[in-house]
Parts: C-alpha cells; sequence; structure tokens
C-alpha cells in the first residue's frame, strides 16, 4: 500500500498554548489509523485539521498529492463522524443521508439509488422515513456513518464517534463500521480515548500526548513493546516500576534504563504444590500480600503488596483462586524475561 495522507510538520496554537506540535504522520490507502491518547492530547484538533473545520498554523495535509491546507472543508472529499452525531432534526433518514449529495447536484434517481445501498450497508431500510428523535443512539450513529459514506469521501474521519454509546451496543457498533471499513477499503482514521477500542479496531495506532504522536504501531506491537512510561500507563494496566524496585523485586538486573514495565498477566499467583514447575528457567519468586480483588468478567484482578511495592495481577477467572481475598499471604512468580526496559520520555 502507498502513502496515500501524509501530515507534514502539522502545528496548531490555541492562544499560547501548543496544541499540535509538528506532527508527521503517514496513512496507506484502505488503512484504518486510530490516533488513542487521554484528553487535550490534541487528537480531535488534528481530525478537525485534516477535515478543515480547524486551520492550521503551520504544515501541510497531503491527499493523493493535493495540498488540502488551503481548500475549505466541502472541497476536501474527506467524510466526518462527530460524537453528537450532528443529524439534522427536520429530515427524514434517508434525507439525511442525501444531504450531501443533494449540495453536491447530484440527480434525485442517484440519490435515491446510493441512499438504498447504504440503508441496505447499515441495516436501516425501515428506518427510512423515521426522523433523528425516534432513533436509538445506535440507530442515529448509523446514519450519521451513512451519510459521510454517500458523498463516497476519499478519508472517513471518526471523532470518538462510540463514547456516548453504552457498552454492548459500542461493541456491536465497533465490529460493524470496521466490517464496513474493511468491504470499502476505506481510509480511515479513528479517535478515541479507549484503547481496548483502538486494539480491536485499528491496524495502525498512534498514541499522542502533548500535541505530538510519541509512538505508533500494530496493536500488538504497541501493547507488548511501549517504549516509554506513558505508553506503558495508557496501553494497559502494566506494573511501571523504577530501578531501585526492580533489584529489589528481580536482583541481578543489568540495564541503563531507570523505568520499567511488566504486563499484569505476565506475573503469577502460585498455588500450593506449583512450585517445582512454575519457579523454573531463571523466575524469581516474592512474598506478599493481597491489597485488593476486583472481578473482570474473565479476568481477576489483583492488586499485591510486596515488599512495599505494589504489583497488578491479572489472573483468568477459571475458579482456582476463588478462595483468594484482600489481606491473604501469596506468593507471586516474576519473570525477568518479561520485564521491559523503558526509554526516558521524549527520547
Amino acid at each position: 500500500m502507498k502513502d496515500y495522507l501524509q501530515l507534514q510538520g502539522v502545528r496548531k496554537m490555541f492562544g499560547n498554548s501548543c496544541v499540535l506540535d509538528d506532527v508527521d504522520l503517514e496513512i496507506r490507502e484502505g488503512e484504518l489509523v486510530t490516533l488513542l491518547g487521554p484528553s487535550g492530547c490534541g487528537k480531535s484538533t488534528l481530525l478537525r485539521c485534516i477535515a478543515g473545520l480547524t486551520e492550521l498554523d503551520g504544515g501541510r495535509i497531503v491527499l493523493e498529492n493535493k495540498d488540502l491546507a488551503k481548500l475549505p472543508p466541502r472541497n476536501r472529499e474527506v467524510g466526518m463522524v462527530f460524537q453528537s452525531y450532528a443529524l439534522f432534526p427536520n429530515l427524514s433518514v434517508s434525507q439525511n443521508i442525501e444531504y450531501g449529495m443533494k449540495m453536491r447536484g447530484l440527480s434525485k434517481a442517484a440519490r435515491r439509488n446510493r441512499c438504498e445501498e447504504l440503508l441496505a450497508m447499515v441495516d436501516l431500510e425501515a428506518k427510512r422515513d423515521d426522523y433523528p428523535q425516534s432513533l436509538s443512539g445506535g440507530q442515529q450513529q448509523r446514519v450519521a456513518l451513512a451519510r459521510s459514506l454517500a458523498v463516497q469521501p476519499k478519508v472517513l474521519l471518526l471523532d470518538e464517534p462510540l463514547s456516548a454509546l453504552d457498552a454492548k451496543i459500542r461493541k456491536n457498533l465497533r465490529t460493524e463500521i470496521r466490517d464496513i471499513q474493511k468491504r470499502l477499503n476505506m481510509t480511515t482514521v479513528f479517535v478515541t480515548h479507549d484503547q481496548e477500542e483502538a486494539l480491536i479496531l485499528s491496524d495502525r495506532i498512534c498514541i499522542m500526548n502533548g500535541g505530538r504522536i510519541v509512538q505508533d504501531g500494530s496493536p500488538e506491537g504497541l501493547y507488548t513493546s511501549p517504549r516509554t512510561e506513558f505508553v506503558a500507563r495508557f496501553m494497559g494496566s502494566y506494573n511501571v516500576l523504577t530501578r531501585s524496585e526492580v533489584m529489589a523485586l528481580f536482583r541481578g538486573v543489568e540495564s541503563a534504563s531507570e523505568s520499567f514495565a511488566i504486563r499484569p498477566e505476565a506475573v503469577s499467583l502460585l498455588l500450593e504444590g506449583e512450585g517445582s514447575l512454575d519457579v523454573a528457567d531463571g523466575k524469581v519468586l516474592v512474598s506478599g500480600t493481597i491489597h485488593s480483588v476486583s472481578v473482570l468478567g474473565n479476568i481477576i484482578r489483583y492488586t499485591v503488596n510486596t515488599a512495599g511495592i505494589l504489583l497488578t495481577v491479572d489472573s483468568l477467572n477459571d475458579g482456582r483462586f476463588l478462595r483468594i481475598g484482600e489481606q491473604d499471604k501469596i506468593t507471586l512468580v516474576l519473570d525477568p524475561s518479561q520485564l521491559l526496559h523503558l526509554e526516558r520520555e521524549g527520547a
């Protein structure tokens, strides 16, 4: 796949605050790239800059070798779906979907045919004559998606489109969005602060902080190999440890790093009688006390206090540890090979 959409040194100031700090990003045709980060990191502002809704203070946005920075939004050939849906309340579902096509001068027959295709795609044929206020949140978001796709954009922009929906609808709709994106081979930029959503939906994730992309890569690569403390904390419930904490727990670790991380699922609780099996291959045993227990569906998350260091441990909810509760004494198995050596922030 070739580079299709390029962001080159994109910069945006709001007063004295730098919201986007020389952002560079190349997106291939047909790729779904997620901008992931905390509130205020610049991800939605970057999306609005691509759409032309926010003016750049520097840099270029190039789509198929065409610089979009000087073009008004209607001429950029991008579609945008907002968190708030932004449907016209006085127009029916079909009229909302046809609106952009009507503005572009398409014939009534062409609009109707395209609208019927999209209604089938988002499974809303029975709602074509209904008005937005009679639809559920998930249905309104489907209409907003269909309206954006109706004008056949070259790039689809999605600004936290699922955040206002309840958990079950959100899970179903993100699967539908991914299926439609793949079917149309639609180049897509998706904004979210939800790491699970990003991991499930994306071909590639760009983690943003302080107006910069601090790390990007495949979902698998980012989850297993965060480079910095910020990324490790944001991408999962990593245990982030100082050098002194690592030396206390693991002993003999040689590294120039000042901070380290280990995934919660890489730390094991040890049951009686399993010691000879679980401490092979250089693994380390440490004693601790259960500080808290949280049931997260198929995962049970323990916080364990060992030598004054709190470690998060994720275990499969398979019934093995049902009798373990707060203040119980426990033994942990640590694997030095799972310890990640983190870079300094900004390095």
